[in-house]
């Protein structure tokens, strides 16, 4: 058994020594490389065969989740009619170890024509990649962790890590945000979990409002028709004064009071917990079990009611 862990942690070990070689290699062709991405007003097309086609097309996936559109080419298959995908506008990012890659050195005439930038990440600077590139960023690998040097190991290990340390640095220049991410996200865990507020409230006339004024006899009628089991009351001026649930009322009836004589400043809750649109559902979820509660009304930035939440609406979503 030690034997088999001694020869993992070697792979991790020389793995683990190209990239901080790599990291402590970055020098201004990889700032170059961010300012024409970031420049760009197309998108990155990605490209390699092999191991680094398996890369590229990561890196791809990386920048488009990540607010940088970016797509992958094959370049066997750009030969053949996809080379149309490039447009004046964007960028190609080439991988190629070796820098010699045959299939992705036959993309360099096409792209010249075209007046694309073309930017290579190879572990040769001498190689007809590197020499052909407007931008090359050096991989600085010194060996690979497969024992046979055969396997691309440390070399697509920094290709990997290169691509993600650009998505990254575009990511914060760009101002990318939780939002921006969730929007690319829709579906699985990480989209139901960034999920906001303004995804699964609900608005206009969905909303429960009365006044403080209104007789409690109409405020019933509101809450019964809307079906959250509370309302939200206004002042003269529409903004949010307090809450009324099925609990208040409740306590009310309780107390010995009586309909027939009371409005909705009589039963309301004063100074609610609240909501806002941009905030994130699991914030709102929290707020609702640290306080015993199951609804939210949702207020602008000047307190006016513009939708309320349920925590079943919440949990509904799979947000948690």
């Amino acid at each position: 058994m030690e034997d088999i862990l001694k020869k993992a942690r070697r792979v991790f070990d020389v793995e683990i020594e190209t990239l901080k070689r790599l990291r402590d290699s970055l020098n201004e062709e990889f700032v170059k490389a961010v300012e024409i991405v970031r420049n760009c007003r197309g998108k990155v097309i990605t490209t390699g065969v092999g191991k680094s086609g398996h890369i590229a097309r990561k890196v791809a996936s990386t920048l488009s989740s990540t607010g940088t559109p970016a797509h992958f080419l094959h370049p066997a298959e750009a030969l053949h009619g996809d080379l149309g995908v490039i447009d004046k506008e964007d960028v190609v990012l080439a991988f190629s170890t070796s820098g010699e890659s045959p299939e992705v050195l036959s993309l360099i005439p096409y792209i010249k024509l075209l007046g694309v930038p073309l930017i290579s990440v190879t572990n040769n600077p001498s190689s007809s990649l590197a020499k052909h590139s407007d931008v090359h960023i050096f991989l600085c690998v010194e060996r690979e962790a497969c024992p046979l040097q055969l396997a691309p190991t440390s070399s697509s290990t920094a290709s990997l890590v290169l691509g993600d340390a650009l998505a990254m640095v575009l990511l914060e220049l760009n101002g990318f945000t939780e939002r921006d991410f969730a929007i690319r996200h829709p579906a699985g865990s990480l989209g139901r979990r960034l999920k906001r507020v303004a995804d699964l409230c609900h608005k206009g006339d969905r909303v429960p409002v009365v006044y403080e004024d209104t007789p409690m006899k109409e405020v019933i009628i509101e809450m019964t028709s809307k079906g959250f089991g509370a309302t939200a009351v206004v002042n003269k001026h529409g903004k949010l004064a307090g809450i009324i649930t099925d609990g208040d009322l409740r306590r009310f009836v309780n107390r010995g009071g009586q309909f027939d004589h009371s409005t909705a400043k009589d039963l309301m809750t004063r100074n609610p917990k609240t909501a806002l649109m941009e905030e994130l559902a699991a914030e709102a979820l929290r707020r609702m079990e640290d306080h015993k509660i199951t609804v939210l009304i949702v207020v602008d930035e000047e307190e006016r009611p513009i939708g309320i939440i349920h925590m079943h609406d919440i949990l509904g979503a799979g947000v948690v």
